[in-house]
């Protein structure tokens, strides 16, 4: 085999449909691979591919709702072929040149300053009951009162646990948990909580040791 192609969701959740990509991928002869949070990486299967010989591989980038994750994908298979030059890569029908950008930045040295972390799960649940919505609304709400990455970090998470709770948000250094977390719920997150520094008073009750 000197030539094969690779599907490549690219949405942080995608790995709730691992079982019917791989279905689309076994039925068009290519396999698979994800660009995060889900197995394997795409230079792991990039590895497995030149170990079997191949000498041309063509990533296929599925958005699934990842628009921004297209040009990561580039730079990373643009990282694994600086390694491994005798392999010839496409991403969208063009060449990867080894030249890309590279995947470390100054500006990604540091520890980010924020005042909040603010965890969202795309686990199989939440995502099932809505927990992109809810993304997007925390999303919508800090950018519409100025807030970026340095004031509230949000991070989309795998599987939090509580997932009769779905959707799930925490906030962190604050330790608050919030179930049902529904569009509405969210922007009151971001006004009484990370702007207005009162915590909801219905989270979710947090047992410790």
């Amino acid at each position: 085999m000197s030539r094969a192609v690779v599907l490549v969701p690219l949405g942080v959740d995608a790995g709730r449909y691992a079982a019917e990509l791989a279905e689309v991928a076994a039925a068009t002869g290519a396999s698979l691979a994800f660009l995060q949070a889900g197995s394997p990486s795409v230079t792991d299967e990039l590895d497995r591919l030149a170990g079997l010989g191949v000498r041309q591989v063509e990533l296929v980038g599925l958005g699934l709702g990842a628009p921004t994750a297209r040009s990561w994908l580039r730079r990373v298979a643009g990282h694994w072929r600086r390694a491994r030059p005798e392999v010839e890569v496409l991403v969208g029908g063009r060449a990867v040149t080894g030249e890309e950008a590279p995947l470390r930045s100054p500006a990604w040295e540091d520890v980010p300053g924020h005042a909040h972390q603010v965890l969202v799960c795309r686990g199989p649940r939440c995502s099932a009951r809505g927990s992109a919505a809810t993304s997007a609304a925390l999303d919508a709400e800090l950018r519409a009162r100025g807030l970026g990455d340095d004031d509230v970090l949000v991070t989309q998470t795998g599987c939090l646990f509580p997932c009769n709770q779905a959707p799930v948000v925490v906030v962190h250094p604050d330790d608050s948990w919030y179930g049902g977390v529904d569009p509405d719920r969210a922007r009151a997150i971001v006004a009484d909580h990370l702007v207005g520094g009162l915590p909801l008073p219905d989270r979710l009750p947090r047992a410790r040791p």
